[in-house]
């Protein structure tokens, strides 16, 4: 068979997606003809579409020295390099291949995806929709341009480019995910919920989307599958596939074992690659310990208020605190305060991951301390490229990150005791109390508002959990409703979330025999201070299961207000127990659904044990260690410190106790 036979045959291999035997023919050709650049490109190729980026370049490096115009060699490299996180180079290989084509759409797209990955969204958009105004048919850059919109948060805009894309392709699986994200992040729960179905529809093994689907049918309180899927996402753990992101996990009755295999699985398909960055130096030496504190949520957020009093109350003399903030500025008095509590506070949104790492490598932080671990807007990836030599996972994520990258999580001797600590990934640090910090710089009105103000009943119990609604479990609204219907006069009150939300939860209530308007919604309120208020109407807190009240569970105890629990196994449904002891109130921690519901019964029909409860709350405000901000961030300093001497003395991180007859390891 002669070079142009052999070269069209192994062409037609490729296209027909036989890789592996094209680039056998390809190789045949270049042993007659080793100049053809068209095989040396194309072999190349093969190397790319198969992820094997650094065996690509010296075929397609060697096409261009040969053919230094070489179009579709310059796209093809520069797929190689952004594959190999070599972004800069990759622009400059894009580029240069519309130099010679301005009108070569697929560059556009693909310069496109490159600025997104150095989260240069706004230039990203410009080259889609260039690639559009060439391409009008094109949905992959419809696509992609809806994700850069959805990252720059023009969420409309970024709906309707996914649209597109839906309209010139509907069966594109990728498209509905994106969709489904996107209509998340606008709280448009059963709307997303309806797009991750038809992702599953179109594909049933679409990555994490099972999961997604379940926690936005559960922030709409949609229950009718809550069951059946949440078996399948456990099955699907169990079975080592990637059926969930970690997150919604946390409201599925589950093992401690299957959220680290969840999360291990997440850290498996999402950062499978080893760090691109140089080798690193596992440790400093400074004068004071360089505390790095990395969120997205330095603003008006539950993690920046539990934490605003720590960051004020760092020794300054022993450590040079930087806030690495990688979400957006809302301009809020809270942002403003932190901002003033740091040496240092950087933004870097708009900075690349590998750029973020390498300044945090380049300002020798000793410490990160990751506050978003699996939320929204994180930036794990900072972790996986070990941006310091001490890595932690804190507050933002109550449950293992799964990485080897995480070199400790910050906890209590109740959300994670010592049995449990086989299911987590990294070594456990424990404060001495609660591992949730509060601030008592915060106040709370004078002013009591009459029940009345907020639509409930002068006389009767009420029962108040204003946690998220995907927290709320179907078998816990049972016992809220049995509740209910045992206490004539008594109410429910919930946070209003949406329009949605409400209705179908007093449709819950309607067909549990009690009437839906029994179920009273509290309206957000802008200051803290008013809305902390408002707890002392209610007469008990009712906490959620498996997914515990954590913020606002502090809240509820810091306005006097009781809250009742019942833990489980995970950090997560173990929050509640952790600051009732911490505050001296542990008689209200019980062990089974049913002990929950009958101490709830007793305390709602007992007012004397109640007023007795209310009053040791209030005397254990000043006394108990949960509104102590200076112990805690004596303590929480205490454990850096540990952690610090370690590394110094070349030591692996091993789990630190604070106990005081515990030692420095447990």
């Amino acid at each position: 068979m002669n070079i142009d036979a052999l070269l069209a045959h192994a062409v037609h291999l490729h296209k027909t997606g036989k890789l592996t035997e094209a680039r056998a023919v390809y190789q045949q050709v270049l042993l007659q003809s080793p100049a053809q650049v068209k095989a040396l490109n194309l072999l190349g190729a093969t190397h790319v579409q198969q992820g094997e980026y650094q065996q690509s370049l010296p075929f397609i490096e060697k096409a261009l020295a040969l053919k230094p115009d070489f179009l579709e060699a310059y796209n093809n490299l520069g797929i190689a390099l952004k594959g190999l996180e070599r972004f800069e180079q990759a622009i400059d290989c894009y580029q240069k291949a519309l130099a010679l084509r301005p009108d070569y759409a697929l560059a556009h797209y693909n310069l496109g995806i490159t600025l997104s990955k150095l989260h240069r969204h706004e230039e990203a958009v410009a080259c889609y929709r260039r690639a559009l105004a060439l391409k009008p048919d094109y949905a992959d850059a419809y696509n992609n341009l809806g994700i850069a919109l959805k990252e720059l948060k023009r969420h409309a805009e970024a709906i309707a480019s996914f649209h597109q894309a839906l309209a010139i392709k509907p069966d594109y699986a990728d498209a509905c995910n994106n969709l489904g994200n996107a209509l998340n992040e606008t709280q448009r729960y059963e709307d997303a919920a309806a797009y991750y179905q038809k992702t599953l529809s179109i594909n049933p093994d679409y990555a994490f989307a099972l999961g997604k689907y379940f926690h936005n049918q559960a922030h709409a309180c949609d229950w009718n599958d809550f069951d059946n899927i949440s078996r399948k996402i456990l099955d699907g753990i169990d079975a080592g596939k990637a059926v969930s992101d970690p997150f919604p996990l946390l409201s599925i009755p589950s093992s401690p074992a299957q959220q680290q295999h969840c999360a291990e699985i997440w850290v498996r398909e999402k950062f499978p690659a080893a760090s691109t960055l140089p080798v690193f130096s596992p440790k400093y030496t400074h004068n004071k310990i360089r505390l790095a504190y990395v969120s997205a949520d330095f603003c008006e957020h539950p993690v920046a208020h539990l934490m605003a009093g720590v960051f004020e109350h760092h020794d300054k003399s022993r450590f040079e605190t930087i806030a690495i903030s990688l979400g957006a500025d809302d301009q809020s008095p809270l942002r403003a305060r932190i901002r003033t509590a740091f040496d240092q506070f950087v933004d870097v949104r708009q900075m690349g991951t590998t750029q973020i790492a390498q300044l945090m490598r380049d300002m020798e932080i000793d410490i990160a301390v990751d506050l978003s671990g699996y939320t929204a807007d994180s930036r794990t990836e900072i972790f996986a490229r070990r941006a310091a030599p001490i890595q932690v996972n804190y507050l933002g994520y109550p449950g293992t990150m799964g990485a080897k990258f995480m070199d400790y999580i910050l906890a209590d001797r109740h959300v994670i005791p010592e049995h449990s600590r086989v299911f987590y990934s990294e070594k456990v640090a424990y404060l001495p109390d609660a591992y949730l910090p509060t601030d008592d710089n915060v106040k709370i009105s004078e002013r009591v508002p009459t029940r009345t103000e907020y639509g409930l009943p002068e006389t009767g119990t009420v029962f108040c959990s204003f946690n998220h609604n995907y927290k709320i479990s179907p078998p816990m609204f049972n016992i809220w409703m049995n509740l209910l219907r045992h206490l004539p006069g008594s109410v429910l009150w919930l946070m209003y979330r949406d329009d949605m939300s409400q209705h179908k939860l007093r449709h819950e209530a309607a067909a549990r025999g009690v009437d839906p308007y029994r179920l009273v919604f509290a309206a957000r309120i802008p200051l803290i201070e008013d809305h902390l208020a408002r707890y002392r109407l209610a007469d008990l807190f009712l906490d959620t299961h498996p997914y515990n009240a954590h913020t606002t569970a502090a809240d509820a105890l810091r306005a006097g207000l009781p809250v009742l629990t019942c833990p489980g196994d995970t950090f997560a449904s173990r929050v509640a127990a952790s600051l009732l002891h911490a505050i001296g109130l542990p008689e209200l921690i019980t062990h089974s659904h049913a002990e929950y519901q009958a101490l709830a019964l007793e305390l709602a029909t007992n007012p004397e044990r109640l007023a007795a409860i209310k009053q040791r709350l209030a005397a254990n405000r000043a006394t108990h260690p949960l509104l102590d901000t200076a112990l805690f961030t004596r303590n929480i300093e205490e454990i850096f410190t540990r952690m610090q001497a370690r590394n110094q003395a070349s030591l692996l991180p091993d789990h630190i106790d604070m106990r005081a007859n515990a030692g420095a390891e447990a």
